[in-house]
């Protein structure tokens, strides 16, 4: 999908060529990649920063609204239609920090300037995130229309009739939301407000922000007189951490406010191109040591649940010298033959590097699964560079199986291998990309194992590769397990993020967390069973909700890699400016969905429902919908007019009532056991259309032998006087107006003249 995206944009540039911006102006051209672009060309044309493209099917009215330039007529369609990246007159970025998560909200303005103004064209919104990012909402204005999105319940949607095509809204990767609102006449001005949330980077005491902000030249308007302004405005508040310094940013940010842990920063220009560079800013936490808080927040009116929020958070500081613990690992990997290629290859590759990090004291071993089992060695291995060595051998000879998926027998293997451990923190790494159907069974023997395992029992650490494996399976089983869960649809991400979950596992610097007033109190409830570890690489949050009076004083209790144990006051503070709620949505929704699917659980289904309503955070309960909302029924409505349906000369429509359509399916599901039976590869979830320039060459390889792959019919006809009748009827079926972009340069090739 997402090279089928960067071809239509790099269509959509070559379609461009044909606008005429006026005396002494430019006229628009594509943009000259590095020849071969380093991260290829897919990666090249997709967007970098918050985007709007023109959804060209009919080429004719390519043009300037305001400078009509009388191009020569242009025949045929594009299919797949190309997609002309729209010119921005301002942007506004603004963002809000509260301890590890940021709310990003960016407001601009572009112009339809490639349509001539008595046509219209779909116009495709694109919003790439940052980490871990979870898309909020979109708001779109128009002269005499206005669109936003909403989230409904599961029934509700049932009952909307408007469905969207797959391409009008969704993911196409899954950092990238992808939104579609039809018709907007050419030379409109629209301005879109989107909004998401992501995740801090963390690393070394030191919080990162990321946020996608490098806009291609193409987008500055060609014409100089327009005021193009830029404002960023960043607002920090860390919660209870005081002593913050600011480290590193990538624009000119002037600090306007710093109270103890909070501070703003603003930075306003006026520009001739816009930002060339993500927008990052990083500060670091002055304590060198673990430590940790509380904060605690009534909950808003609107929410379902009026117990109050309580938030406990741990950092492991930034004292690199603190003790790690011994690991004794073993890593379990899925090579049933869906994982064939790409997703297999990244996980050796990734196993392979993270063997060679352990220390001579560390053991391992290595567990392949299908429907059947096979180990490396029968029994654990000291990480010696000999074993080490003999273990990557025996690695790389290993292929993809046919067979069902067995996930139950070769996590019996691991955890009985690493029954009798001691002395050292023993870790499961289960990788797989499939579903099974004994999934809520592992559960709950491995809960009733871990339960009577005692101290330093077996981590289980999950990661799962795209659709069709059950996400929520896996973090629940991650999360009785202690350890940590993961998973990618992007097949291009599969080797670095399992890296990152190995770096953080070995990482461990305070495990067997416990919060004392947590098992006392009967009011305090934790959504998280069993509270993971602390990792030196990622701070750690528990969050749930308490009735009553909150405890005046709290200790976490923990041990470290010296296996000697720690206690540490946590301070508590009631959260004033902090929207808890928010802050707290998605791991909350996250974590009840996973509760809710093993206990199958109606009630905890409902909640998840409503919290991603009140929040809009996207939930497997919930389906976004498009809202438009018409500006001439608004002020028929204002002015005291009603609309009356014929049909029912009694019944009177809400003019304010929003239209609504529904969009695709935004959640990841419970996994695919049919795709697992069959062995389906990650990243085949649809199939992939032929090619229309594909197409048309085979069929018009009779026409004249020189014709390149994006020729148009007519100018063949008019080139070579040849058209015979598979041209016609290939010109009927997609008319090709992928080929008129080329029709230049096939009229130089066929008969050596400008076809102006």
């Amino acid at each position: 999908m997402a090279e089928d995206f960067a071809k239509a944009v790099e269509d959509g540039l070559k379609l461009a060529k044909r606008i005429y911006l006026g005396k002494d102006k430019a006229v628009m051209t594509a943009p000259k990649p590095p020849s071969p672009p380093v991260q290829g060309l897919a990666d090249y044309y997709l967007p970098s920063a918050p985007m709007v493209y023109a959804v060209i099917s009919d080429p004719r009215f390519v043009d300037n609204p305001d400078f009509p330039s009388y191009q020569p007529h242009v025949y045929g369609r594009c299919d797949p239609p190309a997609l002309i990246p729209l010119q921005m007159s301002g942007v506004d970025l603004e963002v809000n920090c509260y301890g590890d998560t940021a709310f990003v909200q960016i407001s601009g303005k572009w112009r339809v300037h490639c349509v001539m103004g008595s046509h219209s064209c779909d116009c495709r919104i694109a919003v790439p995130m940052g980490n871990q990012g979870s898309i909020l909402g979109v708001e779109v204005d128009l002269p005499k229309k206005s669109y936003s999105t909403e989230l409904v319940g599961l029934e509700e949607s049932k009952c909307i009739e408007k469905k969207a095509r797959p391409q009008d809204g969704g993911f196409m990767k899954p950092h990238i939301f992808m939104l579609t609102i039809p018709q907007v006449d050419g030379g409109t001005n629209i301005s879109i407000k989107l909004r998401w949330s992501q995740k801090l980077l963390y690393n070394d005491g030191q919080f990162t922000l990321i946020v996608p902000f490098s806009f291609p030249e193409y987008v500055t308007p060609a014409v100089r007189k327009i005021s193009k302004k830029e404002k960023i405005q960043l607002n920090v508040n860390s919660g209870i951490v005081t002593g913050i310094l600011c480290k590193a940013t990538s624009h000119p940010l002037k600090e306007t406010k710093r109270h103890a842990e909070k501070f703003s920063f603003l930075y306003e220009s006026e520009v001739l191109t816009w930002s060339k560079t993500d927008f990052s800013f990083t500060y670091s936490v002055s304590s060198s040591n673990m430590f940790g808080g509380v904060l605690l927040q009534s909950p808003p009116l609107y929410d379902h649940d009026q117990r109050d929020m309580f938030c406990v958070y741990l950092l492991p500081g930034s004292q690199k010298s603190t003790e790690v613990f011994k690991k004794e690992v073993v890593f379990v990997i899925d090579i049933t033959n869906s994982m064939q290629g790409r997703p297999l290859e990244a996980t050796k590759n990734a196993i392979s590097s993270a063997m060679s990090k352990l220390s001579p004291e560390d053991s391992f071993n290595i567990i392949t699964f299908s429907s059947e089992t096979s180990l490396f060695s029968t029994s654990m291995e000291l990480a010696s560079k000999e074993a080490i060595e003999r273990a990557t051998t025996w690695l790389s000879t290993k292929s993809t199986v046919e067979g069902s998926t067995c996930i139950s027998i070769p996590l019996e293997h691991a955890y009985e291998m690493l029954s009798n451990t001691s002395g050292s923190i023993p870790m499961i790494f289960l990788i797989t990309d499939g579903a099974v159907e004994d999934e809520r069974n592992i559960c709950d023997q491995m809960k009733k194992r871990l339960k009577n395992s005692g101290s330093l029992c077996p981590r289980i650490h999950t990661f799962g590769i795209g659709s069709f494996c059950n996400h929520y399976f896996l973090r629940m089983l991650a999360m009785i397990g202690r350890g940590e869960f993961d998973a990618v649809c992007d097949l291009d991400l599969i080797e670095n993020r399992i890296q990152k979950l190995f770096s953080n596992a070995f990482s461990t610097v305070l495990a067997d967390i416990t919060v004392d007033a947590f098992n006392d109190h009967e009011q305090i409830e934790v959504y998280s069973s069993c509270i993971p570890d602390l990792s030196f690489e990622s701070p750690l949050t528990i969050c749930g909700r308490y009735e009553g009076s909150f405890p005046d004083t709290l200790k976490a209790k923990g041990i470290l890699g010296d296996l000697s144990s720690v206690v540490m006051d946590l301070k508590i503070v009631r959260a004033k400016d902090i929207p808890l709620d928010r802050v707290l949505a998605r791991q909350e929704i996250d974590l009840l969905t996973a509760q809710a699917w093993l206990s199958e659980n109606k009630q905890l289904e409902q909640k998840v429902a409503q919290l991603s309503k009140v929040t809009c955070n996207i939930s497997e309960y919930t389906r976004m919908v498009l809202l438009e909302k018409n500006k001439i029924d608004k002020a028929i409505e204002s002015s005291g007019a009603q609309k009356v349906k014929k049909t029912d000369p009694h019944k009177i429509e809400d003019p304010l009532a929003p239209r609504k359509t529904l969009l695709q399916s935004l959640s990841v599901g419970f996994g695919d056991l049919t795709a697992t039976a069959e062995n389906i590869r990650p990243g085949f979830e649809e199939p992939k259309l032929p090619d229309a320039a594909e197409i048309f060459l085979k069929a018009t390889s009779n026409c004249c032998g020189r014709m390149c792959n994006r020729c148009c019919c007519m100018c063949c006809i008019q080139c070579c006087s040849k058209m015979n009748d598979q041209c016609a009827i290939v010109l009927t079926q997609i008319f090709t107006a992928l080929a008129f972009i080329g029709c230049i340069e096939c009229c130089t090739l066929c008969c050596g003249q400008n076809g102006q």
